[in-house]
């Protein structure tokens, strides 16, 4: 028989009880995030990553440098820099476990490429999540310096007898991207279709890790790239060639690079996958500002990190942008974004365009089943909790996981609705 006990509960006794329960209440008014909560913690204390010396790693060394890991329970993180994308590959498939790594700063589709089998050893398919989007816009299509006289920007088109004249006489055309199927090859070939020339037929793709971009344009080896800041910025200011136009003036607020994982991981260990997020997502609002910039160009440019002068990194980072052709233009709006309008939120709509200009390039197969992948890869769920738990402003957590229809700067429309009215509105393509 159980007792309850009432008698002896003194009048002080009541008052402090009071007090106790008032003081609980202000501390919850105060972290309305769950700072106090009696959650679980992450399952590990920290979780291998990988990244490319590009600007738009930065959410990740931002969180390393400034503490942000640590804070939310993960003061193991590594964050290793990988020599290209492939090597980024190849440690995602080994895993952190066999001393490769869990997860990285990554080319948005490369998570899809690499959950389907299509760019892995003997098409094994690893299963991957995206956990958060790092970074909108500013990445570049630069040019050989002996193709400005003519005239190239925008309009790639500029460049279709040139490169037909060069081909003619025996010369192979080259023009480099960081991964087949990754973000910069999609750039590049939309470019160059949208221009009237045939990337598969009129010119001969090659690979190219980023870091490598400007060294190989010194010796003639490519006639135009496509890649990430620093390495369009630099490509600049030691005179080697020019900035034909940024990724952002082709589709303006694109997508850019994710942050991916292996699917094992995330699963394994939920908590950690989410105190990652939120470290990651700090990182992102404290890269946004503006007052940051010049600090952060300064940590980026670190022998330990990218080994660059911070100037390579500031300028475009700010908005200002100097073309290398006699166009220079400052405080544009075109500066990478890392936080503002959604940067952080990986919509399911952007994947839907990777997937579905890797089906226009032969990459994936034309019977993919584009929601279905998507909805496998994209954990758009976990950003949304951590979000929550982080306090991020309602403003700040899109309402849908589309952002609807996007225009291109060519004037075609891409409706995640509709992929394959996308797919036949474009004149080049891989497949009929």
């Amino acid at each position: 028989m159980t007792k309850i006990i009432t008698a002896g509960i003194s009048r002080r006794s009541m008052l402090k009880a009071t007090a106790t329960a008032a003081l609980v209440g202000a501390v919850k008014a105060s972290f309305p995030s769950g700072a106090f909560a009696a959650a679980p913690g992450p399952e590990v204390k920290g979780v291998k990553l990988g990244y490319i010396a590009l600007t738009d790693a930065a959410p990740l060394i931002i969180a390393k440098e400034k503490g942000f890991f640590d804070k939310h329970g993960l003061p193991e993180v590594e964050v290793a820099k990988q020599a290209s994308w492939g090597s980024t590959r190849d440690n995602l498939v080994l895993g952190g476990g066999a001393n490769g790594i869990d997860g990285a700063h990554i080319l948005s589709p490369m998570p899809y490429l690499m959950h389907t089998g299509k760019v892995t050893q003997n098409n094994m398919p690893v299963p991957m999540a995206i956990l958060a989007r790092l970074n909108l816009d500013s990445q570049g299509i630069s040019v050989a310096s002996e193709y400005a006289s003519t005239g190239v920007e925008l309009d790639a088109s500029k460049l279709k007898d040139v490169f037909a004249e060069k081909k003619a006489a025996g010369h192979e055309v080259k023009v480099a991207m960081t991964f087949p199927g990754g973000t910069h090859d999609l750039w590049l070939r939309y470019w160059l279709a949208a221009g009237g020339i045939d990337p598969a037929k009129d010119v001969s793709t090659i690979v190219v890790p980023p870091p490598q971009m400007v060294a190989n344009m010194k010796v003639g080896t490519m006639d135009a790239f496509c890649v990430g800041e620093p390495w369009n910025e630099q490509l600049v200011n030691q005179g080697v060639g020019f900035t034909a136009a940024t990724t952002g003036e082709l589709w303006k607020g694109h997508p850019e690079k994710a942050l991916g994982l292996r699917a094992d991981w995330v699963e394994k260990n939920p908590n950690a996958a989410k105190a990652l997020l939120m470290a990651i997502m700090e990182a992102q609002q404290w890269a946004e500002k503006m007052e940051n910039k010049e600090e952060m160009a300064d940590i980026l440019g670190r022998r330990q990190w990218f080994n660059v002068p911070p100037r390579d990194v500031l300028g475009r980072l700010k908005g200002d942008i100097n073309y290398g052709n006699g166009r220079e233009v400052k405080g544009t709006d075109l500066f990478m974004k890392f936080w503002r309008d959604h940067a952080s939120y990986p919509f399911k709509s952007h994947d839907s365009w990777f997937v579905t200009e890797n089906i226009r390039w032969g990459t994936l197969a034309p019977n993919t089943e584009i929601r279905k992948l998507v909805d496998q890869v994209n954990r758009e769920d976990i950003w949304r909790e951590a979000a929550r738990e982080l306090g991020v402003a309602a403003a700040d957590i899109p309402a849908s996981s589309s952002r609807g229809k996007e225009t291109f700067f060519d004037g075609k429309v891409f409706d995640p609705e509709d992929p394959s009215a996308y797919l036949e509105s474009l004149t080049i393509k891989a497949i009929s």
